[in-house]
Parts: structure tokens; C-alpha cells; sequence
């Protein structure tokens, strides 16, 4: 089944305490890619960038099987970027800038190809673009996530909650499902989330693990223990990876199912953190991802 991600490609200049990446690759859509394109190689990607992405990067994707005809060039433009430090606590971080660039023309037309995807996963962008792609959608979809931040929760809260109305699945972190709700308990969060729409919520607890609501139904996956993280930058965006692909390579949306796909997206997300940028996810192989998933069940197993 086809996958299609909409997000950004972009540079990160990353501090944490185990060193500092400066000008990396980063960018949603280039974590969901790579971290997808170990369970269905039928991947379309929608982004935006300027003339100083690396060619040899674009081409990375093209090689795990990523259509990138819904990318937009700017070549008189510059790519999107953010620079952030990590604390000793890898929960806590500090944005030290963000440079908007040519996202902040970003306009995605879906290609016709795209517009079928039997699968898809919003990044994290305006819900005023998320909402623009919904539109362009053929309606033919299977599921359909997407991703937010406290940021849009703050300030563009009516078309958030359109946008969140029109979904499946929505994944969110426990500060913004709370911020979203007005709720401290992550129970009664999710039940006001369902109402909102979304049949599935995933709540990401970083380090804590994550969490799976489905009306009535919940399962939770711990993290991998590690002994050291060198960069979580990109971590959710890759569970979200590593999940919507496994939903898409087996197209099964069954409850049951999607307790597997959690548990592949936090094994993805465990690859993620152990280098900096995307480093780790472009060495794998399938041997390892399922080691790694044994050993989650290993973890969850008594």
C-alpha cells in the first residue's frame, strides 16, 4: 500500500550533552521516509526546499523507493532550518533559531498519483496546510494521521481542531494532549480527543513510551533502555515512520495490528537517537529491526 507524508525536508544544527552537529539533514518528512522505507517501499513525499538541499540526499530517498514528485525547488531559495541544544533531562530542549526559508511559501499541490495514497501521515506543519491537503485528497484513504505541536495548540486552535475533526489517527506528545484538553489525566484526555474525531490517539512519553487509545481501548510500549542518546531530534517523526509503514505494508488496521506497528515505530525511534540526525536510520537492515523488535517484546513480556 501507498504511503504518502507531507512535512519538510531541513537543516538542523544540533548541541546535546554527547556533542553538536552543525548544517545535518533534518526534517519530518526525511525522518518518516527513511524510518517508512524499511516496510513499504511505495512512499510519497510532499515538501519544500531551497536550491542549497544536497542532491545527494534527494537521491537517498529516491533510492528507498520515496517518490519525490511532490517535491517543490526553490532554487533561489533557502531550505528550512532550526537549531536547538538538549539539555542533560533529552525531554527538555531549547530552540536557538528557526529560520522559516522557503517554508514559509510552502504551498503543496498534490501530484494526481498522490492523491490515492491508501495511507497518510500529516506532519507537522500549519493545520491551515494540513487542512489544504485534506481537501486535496481523493477520499479514497484507509487512514489518515497527523502530527501537531503546542505551537499550533497556542495560536491557530480552531483550524487545529478542523484539521483533527477530518483524521484517523492523531499522535501528539502528553504536555499537548493535555494543553489540548484542559485534562491531567491521559485517560480523560483521550476521551476528549475521541470526541473530537480521531477513532485512534497516540500520546509519545519521549523516554516514558507511548500510548495507544482506541474507544475504550488502550496499550501502552515502553522506550528501549539506553545506555547513552546522542540526538532524539526526529524521534517521534520517526516512530511515526516506522508505525504508519508497518500499517501500510501490512494494511491492517485492526487494534491488534496497530499494537505491532507501535511497537516497530519505537523500535525505528530507538535506532534514531542512537546517532546524530539521520545517521542511524540510513545503515540499517532488516536483521536488526528485528532483533530490536524481539527485544521489545522481551521488555513487555512477563
Amino acid at each position: 500500500m501507498s504511503l504518502l507524508t507531507i512535512g519538510t525536508l531541513a537543516f538542523d544544527s544540533i548541541e546535546t550533552p554527547h556533542g553538536k552537529a552543525d548544517m545535518v539533514i533534518g526534517g519530518s518528512c526525511t525522518y518518516i521516509s527513511h524510518s517508512a522505507s524499511y516496510f513499504t517501499n511505495n512512499i510519497n513525499l510532499s515538501a519544500i526546499v531551497g536550491g542549497d538541499f544536497p542532491q545527494e540526499e534527494i537521491k537517498a530517498l529516491e533510492d528507498k523507493g520515496v517518490n519525490m514528485e511532490g517535491l517543490q525547488i526553490k532554487s533561489d531559495g533557502k531550505t528550512f532550518f532550526w537549531a536547538g541544544k538538549y539539555h542533560e533531562d533529552m525531554n527538555q530542549r531549547d530552540t536557538l533559531v528557526t529560520d522559516l526559508n522557503v517554508l514559509d511559501d510552502f504551498d503543496p499541490q498534490l501530484p494526481e498519483s498522490y492523491k490515492s495514497s491508501e495511507y497518510v501521515m500529516l506532519g507537522n506543519l500549519t493545520p491551515d496546510i494540513q487542512n489544504s491537503v485534506l481537501d486535496q485528497l481523493d477520499g479514497s484513504q484507509k487512514l489518515v494521521a497527523m502530527d501537531t505541536m503546542n505551537f499550533w495548540i497556542d495560536i491557530a486552535l480552531d483550524s487545529l481542531k478542523k484539521a483533527i475533526a477530518r483524521v484517523d489517527i492523531l499522535t501528539i506528545n502528553d504536555e499537548e494532549a493535555r494543553m489540548l484538553t484542559g485534562e491531567y489525566s491521559l485517560v480523560n484526555a483521550a476521551a476528549k480527543i475521541h470526541k473530537m474525531g480521531p477513532k485512534f490517539l497516540v500520546i509519545k512519553k519521549g523516554e516514558h513510551g507511548c500510548l495507544l487509545f482506541n474507544e475504550g481501548n488502550m496499550f501502552f510500549a515502553p522506550a528501549m533502555p539506553l545506555a547513552q542518546v546522542f540526538d532524539p531530534t526526529g524521534a517521534g517523526d520517526t516512530f511515526a515512520g516506522g508505525f504508519m509503514g508497518y500499517l501500510a505494508k501490512t494494511d491492517d488496521i485492526s487494534f491488534d495490528n496497530m499494537k505491532k506497528a507501535i511497537v516497530y515505530g519505537s523500535a525505528m525511534a530507538s535506532f534514531c537517537v542512537e546517532e546524530f540526525s539521520i545517521d542511524r536510520l540510513k545503515t540499517l537492515d532488516q536483521d536488526q529491526i528485528d532483533k530490536r523488535f524481539e527485544a521489545f517484546r522481551m521488555l513487555m513480556a512477563f
